[in-house]
């Protein structure tokens, strides 16, 4: 059995679920459950704090855990990073009031900043050469300036609506996060072998995201010319239909380039495009 440690709500939670979900994994599971087992899958899944994650997985209380990659680098905890997860993307910045004129990184000599990551931020002012003083909050950072504990703050920015709504400006990108896989460094082979299971399955799931199942028909004599705009995994199956002249065409497209390709197949002869997303790509 392999004990995987899930953050116990939040995005990061509901992510990680409905990956699992989609490899197939069915958990029984409600939200006042501390630990909950597959029902088709030898894993258990242990919902924590966020900030207990790596601490757990480095001490071998669970065996690997997704995280985020902030918590994991602000933790720095003795863990491998097992796979990028691609999701729960986020970004740790610095921020100031909008109406302070900000002339680069030393306008934070001298200034305290709120913050729930004091070792990245100490980090990147030691690189920057700037002193300055750390507030650590946990919860509801960007009310710091405004209600006089700080000059600025530091802190996680996604949409960034919520410096907006408390009149603050990003104006640092300290590092980019998203959602980490992360391991015990001394697994054993067994459960080793079941993380292999997994990883096959999470590959499986995000290999196909982003991407589309293309069938079209097409004059045969122009399946040449067709096949070279395709930009598919691999050369894309042809097979004649019943109609002298014509040749079915299947391939897989990204999606960021769909409809730039459908354009050009089209403009070629293509007829009778048929679209379909795809659940699972194995390689």
């Amino acid at each position: 059995m392999l004990r995987i440690a899930v953050q116990s709500k939040g995005r990061l939670y509901e992510d990680t679920m409905a990956l699992l979900q989609e490899a197939g994994i069915k958990i029984n599971s409600s939200k006042r459950t501390l630990l909950a087992e597959a029902r088709n899958f030898p894993l258990e899944v242990l919902f924590l704090r966020d900030d207990d994650i790596p601490q757990t997985v480095a001490s071998g209380v669970a065996d690997i855990g997704v995280v985020g990659e902030n918590e994991f680098v602000e933790r720095n905890e003795q863990a491998d990073i097992v796979r990028r997860l691609g999701f729960s993307k986020c970004r740790l910045s610095l921020a100031i009031p909008k109406s302070i004129e900000y002339p680069g990184v030393s306008w934070f000599d001298g200034k305290t900043i709120a913050t729930s990551y004091p070792g990245i931020l100490t980090r990147f002012m030691n690189e920057q050469g700037v002193r300055m003083n750390i507030h650590v909050i946990q919860g509801s950072v960007e009310i710091a300036p405004g209600i006089g504990l700080s000059d600025g703050i530091f802190d996680i920015v996604s949409s960034g609506a919520t410096l907006i709504s408390n009149n603050l400006r990003e104006v640092e990108v300290v590092m980019q996060s998203e959602a980490l896989l992360i391991g015990n460094k001394q697994l054993d082979a067994d459960k080793q072998a079941i993380l292999d299971q997994l990883l096959f399955r999470i590959q499986a799931v995000q290999t196909a995201e982003d991407k589309k199942y293309v069938l079209m028909n097409a004059p045969t004599e122009r399946v040449k010319d067709i096949i070279d705009v395709l930009p598919g995994i691999k050369s894309p199956t042809v097979m004649p239909l019943a109609t002298e002249g014509w040749s079915s065409i299947h391939t897989v497209l990204d999606e960021k380039r769909f409809w730039e390709i459908i354009g050009q197949l089209k403009a070629l002869g293509a007829e009778g495009i048929l679209v379909l997303p795809i659940e699972k790509m194995i390689l």
